[in-house]
């Protein structure tokens, strides 16, 4: 099991949050990763400076090499590595590599065709690119901060999956591809510009569509995929556990009726929007009469689109999940197995992190698999 991206190598400069998540997911396709880690004079110290390596799932499937990059010899070993790289992933503000002299510049003039991917979270250029900001940020401004969260409340930060995640690692990893791609015609490197306000931006597409077809407000919890809508949303069971209900569809919402013995004909006219909190509040007090476990067994796995509200502790052990292997155990830490799935390439195991190496050992290693 080599990986649909065997044969791809790319070095990663230690960083934070969405870098270190695009280049896992990319070393889960099988790309050859290594990082280059901050050389430290206390070697007990992490080099992220907040995780502990042995428990980092971002951190896994990598070979690791540590150099201080102040050092023009440690430098030099890391063009050696990039000169014989196809792509380069770096998390620093905007200029900061540049001023190392390991910008795109200068990473491009040893290797023409080499893909240089940036990620930051205001972006390259504009007038906050050099602002220090995090996920929630990058998501405000975005648009999508404000649409999340309970009518009338706050708006809720959905943990660090949308700027951080989806908008950065995919938006980085993506990104990257489609310039190897191009650059194995062409023969030419550049440079990979992923921003995760721009990332969350692209992430609400479907929701400015809605909004152009005068589907959706900038109300919270006003609308059909924000919890506005009764029929999509979270519902607290009798044992204090949560089902997520989605039945969108006429149909499906129709065989939730049936199954749960809804014949009360207030839940049948849910196209009136000024009905909706009326309509919550009896299917509250519906979902209250049973367990979570008990709402399971009589929906789950049918076509009324209820599931279980699991823990993070909780979801490997779900049959589905276990089924699927969608999560794995590495180094005694539990962690999502990589994907998507592939049916001729699968992806390799995931390999725990390994200890610092030598740029001469690996660069030894790349040159003999480029011999033979």
């Amino acid at each position: 099991m080599a990986g649909p991206l065997h044969g791809v190598r790319i070095v990663e400069f230690a960083a934070l949050g969405p870098a270190p998540m695009a280049a896992m997911i990319l070393a889960d396709l099988g790309a050859e990763m290594v990082r280059i880690d901050r050389a430290r004079d206390d070697a007990a110290k992490p080099a992220s400076d907040l995780f502990d390596p042995a428990l980092d799932v971002l951190g896994r499937s990598r070979r690791i090499v540590a150099l201080d990059l102040k050092r023009a010899e440690d430098r030099a070993q890391a063009l050696a590595l990039i000169a014989r790289a196809d792509a380069v992933i770096e998390g620093l503000r905007p200029g900061a590599m540049d001023r190392l002299g390991l910008g795109p510049e200068v990473c491009l003039g040893v290797n023409p065709r080499l893909v240089y991917g940036r990620m930051t979270g205001w972006g390259q250029t504009g007038p906050l690119a050099s602002a220090a900001g995090h996920d929630i940020n990058y998501l405000s401004l975005s648009g999508a901060l404000h649409a999340i969260g309970e009518a009338g409340g706050r708006p809720v930060p959905p943990l660090n999956l949308v700027a951080d995640g989806g908008g950065g690692a995919m938006l980085l990893a993506v990104g990257l591809l489609a310039a190897l791609v191009e650059a194995r015609g062409s023969g030419r490197g550049q440079v990979v510009d992923a921003a995760m306000t721009d990332g969350a931006a692209l992430m609400t597409s479907m929701i400015h569509t809605l909004r152009a077809m005068g589907q959706w407000t900038d109300r919270r919890g006003d609308n059909l995929l924000d919890g506005g809508a009764p029929y999509y949303g979270c519902y607290r069971c009798a044992d204090d556990g949560w089902i997520a209900l989605g039945a969108i569809e006429d149909r499906f919402y129709a065989l939730l009726l049936d199954k749960a013995g809804l014949t009360d004909p207030a839940f049948l006219d849910r196209s009136d929007r000024t009905r909706w909190p009326l309509l919550r509040e009896r299917l509250e007090a519906v979902f209250a009469t049973r367990s979570r476990a008990e709402w399971c067994a009589l929906l789950e796995g049918s076509d009324a689109c209820v599931s279980p509200v699991l823990s993070l502790s909780e979801a490997p052990d779900h049959p589905h999940n276990r089924a699927r292997g969608t999560f794995v155990e590495l180094g005694g830490v539990t962690q999502p197995a990589p994907a998507p799935r592939f049916d001729r390439t699968p992806c390799p195991p995931p390999r725990p992190p390994t200890p610092p190496e030598t740029a001469a050992a690996i660069l030894a290693d790349w040159t003999a698999a480029a011999m033979g």
